[in-house]
């Protein structure tokens, strides 16, 4: 008797089959149900704060800008104030050198009214065009520079006008000679320094003395329309005089 073969299909009972059918939508239907609650859940609590957090990024955003824009405002002032200060130190110390300027110039203005007022006053004495004094003072090159005074007060309404020259006398190779105003200002025919003033005027200049001379006096000659004067100083005093 031959043996049976075991079959493929299975007989199950139609009740049985129902059942797992009714198991698995009913699995189905809870799986939806739970991702319906999820959903939601999450629709109304999670969407209610993203929208505070977009709006909270917002307000951050704004007050970013807020706070960059304020930012550019007090540098741009920082700079305007650097930049006002700045002109203000400069323009200050302009003024400051203006003022000491002045200061000097006015100082000077003093000492020519003190000495106005000593060359003029009642008490004085009364002179006639000549120099008051003569000054030398020793710069680079070999070069002398000179300040020479000159001064009248016989007539007070006059202006006195001419031509002012000096020579300067001593030793050279152990002779006596002296170095005429031509050749102090090492130029044939040089013009004398003109001179025009009522009272007093300061006249200065520089000349060049030869090497290998000693000078011992300086002579001192006006040429004027209605005067010539001629007058000397030693050239120790002169020097001394000009800060030597």
């Amino acid at each position: 008797m031959s043996e049976r073969l075991p079959s493929r299909f299975r007989i199950v009972p139609r009740d049985a089959a129902v059942r797992r059918r009714s198991t698995s939508f009913l699995f189905v239907l809870a799986w939806a149900g739970t991702l319906a609650a999820a959903w939601f859940i999450a629709s109304h609590t999670a969407a209610p704060r993203l929208a505070q957090a977009d709006a909270a990024r917002k307000r951050a955003e704004q007050a970013l800008a807020a706070a960059r824009g304020t930012l550019d405002s007090l540098q741009q002032r920082e700079s305007t104030l650097a930049r006002s200060d700045q002109i203000s130190r400069a323009a200050n110390a302009e003024v400051q050198d203006a003022l000491a300027e002045r200061d000097e110039e006015i100082a000077a203005l003093r000492a020519d009214v003190a000495f106005y007022e000593r060359l003029v006053g009642s008490t004085s004495q009364r002179k006639g065009l000549g120099v008051h004094v003569a000054e030398f003072e020793s710069a680079s090159g070999g070069t002398w520079r000179y300040q020479i005074m000159l001064t009248q007060t016989l007539n007070r309404g006059a202006i006195s006008q001419g031509q002012m020259r000096f020579t300067v006398e001593g030793v050279r190779d152990g002779k006596l000679a002296a170095v005429a105003w031509d050749e102090l200002h090492q130029q044939r025919s040089a013009p004398g320094q003109a001179y025009s003033f009522r009272y007093f005027q300061q006249l200065d200049g520089s000349v060049m003395l030869p090497p290998g001379f000693t000078p011992q006096r300086v002579k001192v000659t006006l040429h004027g329309d209605d005067a010539a004067v001629e007058q000397a100083f030693d050239w120790k005093t002169a020097t001394a005089a000009g800060g030597k």
